[in-house]
């Protein structure tokens, strides 16, 4: 399986490489460190239409693809996974579901502010006991006087504290429906909340063991008030909704995973020929050109992964399955690359002014977020005809 690039989708990968090297990359470091989103590389990117790749020009978008997308979150990943899922939530789980659901007037309002760059969008669907299992979600919403009237609290929320966040899109429990077999269920549906609404409380950020850059809090709704006209989508549709973009979601964080494990391997690389031991470069044992050759390998497949699940979604073509199965290669991909690149490095790898060490850490945030290793296999598992669930 092979996808060749465009002419444009070779210049736009060239030119994110070469602003991932000169810009992103140099300053990694420090604001991992710090523990600070870098506003002004996030301008930069504005700049650049990366946050506007795949929507239409009307919107002040570049007229472009998910795929394009992917191809700039694989570049950024590869130097940075914070600035990466930055694009890609802000994006990909943001922006895209007004895009995909949203009115006339709500893409009006919103999409040329978060093409721009200007504003970022979060996407707020997991709590404490719902992401997964929808059923869990706790968050009410319900009509009084012409608006929402929305209670409750959700949890790792990406780009949702930032000083340039603008909007969340959230579920809700809006009501009860009565199936056919007379079993009621939930009724959830996707609502705006502009940040800054009273009632919304952006709680402290967490201490996460890595995406150190990456900005992620939880939020607390407490009589929180929007105009009925707020609502995205169709009432009781929210959950299908937010599935649907966490599909595309997931071919974006394998283009991440990719990204992130290749990476690894440009490092790994790089120290085997440098690094000499007993008159040599490390790269000329046999154990240490084996471990690249498998990180080359991992690299080779998880990269055909996400651009065959992305050519699907841009055909219009079921992409369900080959998300899943990019996410679950990209993912464990990344983790295997960062590992193995940490033990090529030996003590330079442990310490956090090397990228291998920052990939290690983030990484394994690759194999939980946006659906789990084990979502992975259950998605795939159903795809395939067999429930996953025991007798």
């Amino acid at each position: 399986m092979s996808h060749d690039l465009t002419p444009e989708q070779r210049k736009l990968r060239d030119e994110v490489r070469d602003f991932a090297d000169h810009v992103v990359a140099p300053a990694a470091y420090e604001y991992d460190t710090k523990r600070e989103l870098p506003y002004e590389i996030l301008a930069q990117m504005g700049e650049m239409g990366l946050f506007g790749l795949p929507f239409p020009r009307e919107y002040g978008g570049q007229d472009r693809d998910m795929f394009d997308l992917c191809l700039a979150v694989e570049e950024l990943g590869r130097v940075d996974q914070s600035i990466g899922v930055t694009l890609e939530a802000g994006v990909g789980l943001g922006a895209m579901p007004v895009f995909r659901h949203g009115t006339d007037a709500q893409k009006e309002e919103w999409l040329p502010l978060l093409a721009s760059g200007r504003g970022l969008a979060a996407f707020g669907l997991t709590e404490a006991d719902a992401g997964s299992d929808a059923g869990g979600t706790r968050t009410t919403a319900r009509l009084e006087d012409g608006e929402w009237v929305i209670d409750g609290s959700k949890q790792f929320i990406t780009n949702s504290g930032t000083r340039i966040t603008r909007l969340l899109t959230i579920t809700a429990v809006t009501g009860e429906r009565v199936r056919d077999d007379g079993t009621r269920t939930k009724e959830l549906t996707a609502i705006l909340v502009p940040a800054g609404t009273p009632g919304l409380t952006v709680l402290p950020a967490y201490d996460k063991v890595g995406w150190h850059t990456s900005d992620t809090h939880p939020l607390r709704f407490e009589d929180l008030r929007v105009p009925e006209a707020n609502l995205l989508g169709t009432r009781g549709r929210g959950f299908a909704q937010f599935i649907q973009a966490l599909d595309e979601g997931r071919v974006a964080i394998a283009a991440l995973c990719t990204g992130a494990a290749q990476g690894c391997l440009e490092e790994a690389m790089r120290y085997a020929r440098s690094r000499n031991v007993f008159g040599h470069p490390i790269g000329e044992n046999q154990h240490i050109a084996f471990k690249i050759a498998r990180m080359e390998s991992r690299v080779h497949a998880a990269r055909l992964a996400w651009q065959d699940a992305a050519r699907r979604l841009v055909a219009g073509q079921p992409f369900k399955l080959e998300a899943s199965l990019a996410k679950l290669l990209g993912s464990e991909a990344a983790m295997d690359n960062a590992r193995d690149a940490t033990q090529i490095f030996g003590g330079y790898g442990v310490l956090n002014e090397n990228a291998v060490a920052r990939h290690y850490r983030d990484s394994k945030i690759l194999e939980i977020g946006e659906g789990t290793t084990e979502v992975q296999l259950m998605v795939i598992a159903r795809e395939l005809g067999f429930s996953g669930a025991p007798r």
